[in-house]
């Protein structure tokens, strides 16, 4: 990491799926105009909730020492007991986390439109009410009618003056219940006249123009109709609830053509009031045509970004798009997406060039069809103050430098070359650095290059030479004419060189999407898919980019990081970005840099959303404080993409554990069924003869009760084998088992294996053959005894008694090899492969007793001292189980069997 504090873990949840059941009340007490009593109808409805038992807190209200609000306000804290106030008055910003600790019932927060002070989590204090919401706590809050977005450009046209605080119209939308306040005109004059009616940010004789008659009923009226239109949206949602008939929109979808144009916000906002009142679903669609007479500027790119977010804050399904005929492109997605109404905004002033053009409007108009057209009127306004995004290039002295340099080699080489071309020759050749100027450097360069080459064609070849006159009138005309030229071949130059670099960034884009797509198809490490996603990223976007994945504990830290830019945080403002990170991971929306929440961070966090739940988030340095509206679809595009990949890993880490879990399940079975039968026969046998030994002590001979305790011995080996065996199985699984490493003697392990078995093998005939001056081995001694063991066990099991069975050992080289064979029913040859799986027994016409845990732990124990062990048939029926160990002392283990302890 470079820097700390991201370091430290943070505590967050992800969001909760059923956060809509757990929802606040959100109660707005709308107004037309300030002075109506919002706040004092809050208050007083707060006032009778209290008296129904409910605990109520007073989040933030202003009283803006109102003797009527003070005395109220006074009256709800005494009632609420002081324990529940948190912030008083004088606008004091909302606390969130302690309301959130404290956990009222209800809150109060007066003025929904405020703006926080800088510093605060939120920029707005809606977005503090929707945290609130999302907690579960209702939420009563006051908003005037010029608060709400939609209505903006209509209240400015009413008051002269535009309001910049506003609220997005979901949020109203999401309200619970809105209560309507409202006094006549001539009383909310009267009370403003007497001081009991308060407007920020309006000096005395603004407030005195906002309070006439027309003005306050324009806004009443705006009021009514906008609470009028919440009503009736209840009313069909009532109806529709009931199955009660009515005349319902059928699909109604009203999309607005979205420009750079100064007055496109008012479009976006009289579509949204359309789509409002046919209550149709909105859709923002703006078109890069190359169609152009010059490429857009920082300002214009500025506004289009922001007319895109402002549709999106209205709620409007955006898309933008890329192609060269603008009215064929709005129509075909229109009735792609199904559009039955389309809103433009009335064009202004034709350009000279355009007097034969025939309009948008009018061309979408000849070919809407069956789609209606919404034309909108756009009037002067104040421009809002817009934030630049990143440029593209920017020129230097360096370039404008190359263009004299080429233009002075062209005149050096034509005048070298006089005798030999003709002027209109040498005209030509002054193109060359103009095109290459623009090719290289851009237009401004290529415009400056154009009028140096005029200057020195005039010096050098124009009668009189030497000079900058003109003889003849017929050249001045040449020079418009190159220049017109050049200045055409510079721009269009241009505009060529930026569509191939658009078109190289997003073929580098897509390819870096596909190729990491491609890489995680098969990855199942979440540390490699994570470094290698940083590291795709930042080289894509050219930032420096981190992930932050929760733990199992739910706390939230870096995972993976690639700090291209060398970004350097201080303990303090990492904590800042690590308390971001976490609200955008628990709240599932996006926070810190170019966003309302956490603004003031270095980075831009967005949650890794998938349809269930979050799996983490993505961090993006920036240095602006936007982002473009091409990055950001390329961000969501690596996001979605990044979700995608963390959850897949997620879900396979679950699928290994379940798959963990059945194999635990199976082992517990095969170990029930051992004890209900494996070892109940050998249990019940030395039962047997114990009490028969007991009971008839003196009336068996000898020899019988020699046999009765053989029965006893047999018996208790039996048991012993099937319960090392289990415990053998278990050490395996766990990773447990360790080596003892000792010198062995491969004989005597033979020896030892054999008369560990004694009872058993003396039923059968056994033959040993050890080659000559077999060499010491280092092993564990015991371990490979418990390899002979089951070996023989399992080759006495599937053979005949007295039939025989043959030990063989030879050595090499590098190895040592042991062999048991018999003359049994053999080993299919399908079966060859799966005899050293665990429970795995080949199928016998007789019972043969037994778990299928031999084989299987004898392999594990040979691999895990560096060895083999296969399987074969043997020719005249019966099998052959071998195994082979090194024999040197200096071999390393097989990784994930076992660690050994060499002594």
């Amino acid at each position: 990491m470079s820097y700390e504090g991201l370091n430290e873990s943070i505590s967050a949840a992800p969001p909760d799926q059923h956060a809509k059941e757990n929802r606040g009340k959100l109660t707005v007490f709308l107004g037309a105009a300030p002075g109506v009593g919002k706040t004092y109808t809050m208050l007083e409805t707060a006032y009778e909730r209290i008296q129904d038992g409910l605990n109520v807190a007073i989040g933030c209200v202003d009283t803006h020492s109102f003797p009527e609000l003070d005395r109220l306000l006074e009256l709800l804290r005494q009632a609420s007991t002081g324990e529940h106030e948190l912030n008083g008055v004088n606008f004091q910003e909302v606390d969130i986390d302690a309301i959130i600790k404290l956990k009222p019932q209800l809150v109060l927060v007066d003025d929904l439109a405020h703006s926080n002070a800088p510093g605060s989590r939120h920029v707005r204090r809606y977005q503090d009410v929707e945290e609130l919401l999302q907690e579960g706590i209702d939420v009563y809050t006051t908003l005037n009618i010029q608060h709400v977005e939609s209505l903006n450009d209509i209240v400015a046209k009413i008051i002269e003056t535009r309001v910049r605080d506003t609220v997005p119209d979901h949020i109203i939308e999401q309200a619970d219940c809105i209560q309507l306040i409202d006094v006549p005109a001539e009383e909310l004059i009267k009370r403003f006249k007497e001081g009991k009616a308060h407007i920020d940010a309006l000096n005395q004789e603004a407030a005195h123009k906002f309070f006439r008659i027309g003005n306050i009923n324009a806004l009443r009226e705006l009021a009514l109709r906008f609470t009028a239109g919440r009503v009736d949206k209840d009313m069909h949602e009532y109806m529709r609830a009931h199955q009660i008939e009515g005349p319902w929109p059928a699909g109604e979808r009203v999309m607005v053509c979205v420009s750079d144009s100064p007055f496109s916000a008012q479009v976006i906002r009289a579509a949204r009031r359309l789509s409002s009142g046919l209550q149709a679903e909105l859709i923002a669609v703006h078109v890069e045509t190359s169609k152009r007479r010059f490429s857009l500027g920082d300002r214009d790119q500025d506004r289009i970004f922001l007319n895109m977010r402002l549709a999106e804050e209205l709620g409007a399904k955006t898309f933008t798009i890329v192609g060269d005929n603008l009215v064929q492109e709005v129509l075909d997605v229109a009735r792609s997406q199904n559009v039955s109404s389309i809103v433009v905004g009335k064009p202004g002033g034709q350009r000279f060039w355009e007097v034969w053009k025939r309009s948008l409007v009018e061309s979408l108009i000849r070919a809407s069809g069956g789609i209606s057209i919404y034309v909108i009127q756009g009037t002067a306004r104040d421009e809002e103050n817009i934030k630049t995004v990143r440029r593209i290039e920017g020129s230097s002295w360096k370039q404008y430098a190359g263009g004299l340099l080429m233009v002075a080699a062209v005149t050096a080489l034509s005048v070298l070359l006089a005798d030999y071309i003709e002027l209109v020759n040498v005209a030509l050749l002054y193109q060359l650095p103009v095109m290459m100027s623009a090719f290289w450097w851009g237009r401004w360069p290529s415009y400056f290059t154009a009028l140096y080459a005029v200057a020195l064609f005039d010096f050098f070849f124009i009668e009189p030479v030497f000079t900058f006159n003109v003889a003849d009138i017929k050249d001045l005309l040449s020079f418009v004419i190159f220049l017109s030229v050049a200045f055409i071949i510079g721009g269009r130059t241009e505009y060529l060189r930026m569509q191939a670099a658009s078109a190289r960034q997003r073929e580098l884009s897509t390819r870096s999407l596909y190729d990491f797509s491609r890489e995680i198809a098969a990855v199942i490490d979440l540390d490699l898919i994570t470094q290698r996603l940083v590291k795709q990223v930042a080289e894509t976007v050219g930032r420096s980019i981190l992930v932050m994945l929760p733990d199992k504990a739910g706390k939230l830290s870096v995972w993976a990081e690639h700090n291209s830019l060398g970004v350097q945080l201080s303990p303090a403002a990492a904590q800042s970005e690590a308390a971001a990170a976490a609200w955008a991971f628990e709240h599932g929306r996006a926070a810190g840099n170019s966003t309302d929440t956490s603004p003031k961070a270095r980075y831009l966090y967005i949650p890794l959303k998938t349809n269930e739940n979050t799996v983490g988030v993505l961090g993006i340095f920036l240095t602006e404080p936007h982002v473009s509206p091409e990055e950001k679809r390329l961000i969501e595009a690596w996001v979605g993409l990044a979700a995608i990949a963390v959850e897949r890993i997620k879900y396979a880490e679950k699928a290994r554990e379940a798959a963990l879990l059945a194999e635990s399940d199976r082992l517990r079975t095969a170990l029930f069924n051992s004890i209900s039968h494996e070892l109940r026969t050998p249990l019940s046998s030395i039962v047997g003869s114990v009490s028969t030994l007991l009971e008839a002590e003196g009336v068996y001979s000898e020899k019988a009760r020699r046999e009765l305790l053989e029965t006893i011995h047999e018996g208790a080996a039996r048991m012993e084998r099937l319960v090392s065996n289990l415990l053998d199985t278990a050490r395996l699984e766990s990773g447990m088992m360790q080596l003892k490493i000792d010198w062995c003697d491969i004989e005597d392990i033979i020896g030892t294996s054999l008369q560990r078995l004694e009872g058993a093998i003396s039923r059968y005939s056994v033959e040993v053959e050890a080659g000559r001056d077999l060499p010491l081995l280092r092993a564990d001694c015991v371990l490979l005894e418990q390899v002979m063991i089951n070996l023989i066990d399992n080759a006495m099991k599937y053979s005949a008694c007295g039939s025989g069975i043959s030990i063989a050992a030879k050595a090499d080289d590098a190895s040592i090899s042991v062999s048991v064979s018999d003359r049994g029913i053999g080993i299919p040859e399908k079966d060859l492969s799966k005899i050293f799986d665990k429970f795995y027994r080949v199928k016998h016409p007789n019972h043969v007793s037994g778990t299928g845990l031999g084989l299987a732990i004898c392999k594990g124990i040979v691999e895990a001292h560096g060895g083999v062990i296969w399987a074969e048939s043997r020719q005249g029926g019966g099998s052959i189980i071998s195994f082979r160990v090194p024999a040197s002392a200096n071999r390393e283990v097989l990784p994930g069997k076992a660690e050994c302890n060499h002594g």
